[in-house]
């Protein structure tokens, strides 16, 4: 007997399993993949949270409390974000020295990778604003007219039409913003830190705050130009006033001193 020939297979059947093959491999990474990603970036995280709060036990609990709750030295960080411990331990004011009506800028003592373990710790305690994206912040894009309404509506009452800073009552002061971070001109209006109100979003938009940052670097940068000659410092109507009252009143005293020796000499003329 001959023997029966081999049964021949239809032409796409490799192809089926070729592609059975790629679905199943396809399968098991997109089952796989993401997730050890997503541990990996959970593992991360919670790393960065602990350091962070041994680095907060010791900076930061003795007037903020263990946990972060607040005490009679120091307000609660629950939910302020990590925006305010960018802005705060950023620019150096915290920890602060000794307590105060104002606690002033000061050199930072942390470095970048502590104050980001830092932020991830306060950041657990509760939901908060975020450190924003450079875009978010950056001049480009910007309208700097606008800015300048917008800040001389809702920052000049306390920080001067150019942003030079003023006094305030009770030893507080509202800080120059001339050559401060934008990133942390930004955060400042998200958070609130100290005296000053916050402008979250409702109030200030992104734009808004975008506008406002890009009118503080034109007021304030190297190439602006005072239209009104000699600016006196920017501080408005208290160095002019100063300027007018030493200079204008002396000169009328010189000349009315001139006058009544000329007239002196006249009369015993």
């Amino acid at each position: 007997m001959k023997k029966l020939s081999a049964r021949r297979r239809h032409p796409l059947a490799a192809l089926v399993v070729l592609l059975f093959a790629l679905a199943v491999t396809g399968g098991l990474y997109a089952a796989f993949a993401p997730a050890d990603k997503a541990q990996a970036d959970d593992t991360a995280q919670s790393l960065a949270i602990k350091e962070g709060k041994k680095l907060f036990a010791v900076g930061c609990a003795s007037c903020h409390g263990t946990g972060g709750q607040g005490t009679s030295d120091g307000p609660s960080l629950v939910g302020v974000g990590a925006a305010a411990v960018d802005f705060q331990v950023g620019t150096g004011r915290m920890p602060a020295q000794q307590p105060g009506a104002q606690v002033p800028r000061k050199k930072n003592i942390y470095t970048n990778a502590q104050i980001d373990q830092l932020e991830a710790y306060v950041a657990s305690l509760g939901a908060g604003p975020t450190v924003p994206e450079k875009a978010q912040y950056s001049p480009d894009g910007a309208d700097i007219g606008k800015g300048g309404e917008l800040f001389r509506t809702n920052c000049a009452q306390c920080h001067n039409f150019t942003g030079k800073g003023g006094a305030l009552t009770d030893g507080k002061y509202a800080p120059t913003l001339e050559g401060v971070d934008p990133k942390h001109i930004y955060e400042a209006m998200e958070t609130g830190p100290q005296n000053m109100p916050s402008f979250g979003d409702g109030s200030l938009s992104q734009q808004n705050k975008k506008d406002i940052i890009a009118y503080l670097d034109a007021v304030n940068g190297d190439e602006s130009e005072s239209q009104g000659g000699l600016d006196l410092g920017g501080l408005g109507p208290v160095s002019e006033g100063l300027f007018g009252y030493i200079f204008g009143l002396g000169s009328l005293v010189a000349v009315a001193i001139w006058v009544a020796a000329r007239t002196t000499k006249a009369k015993k003329s």
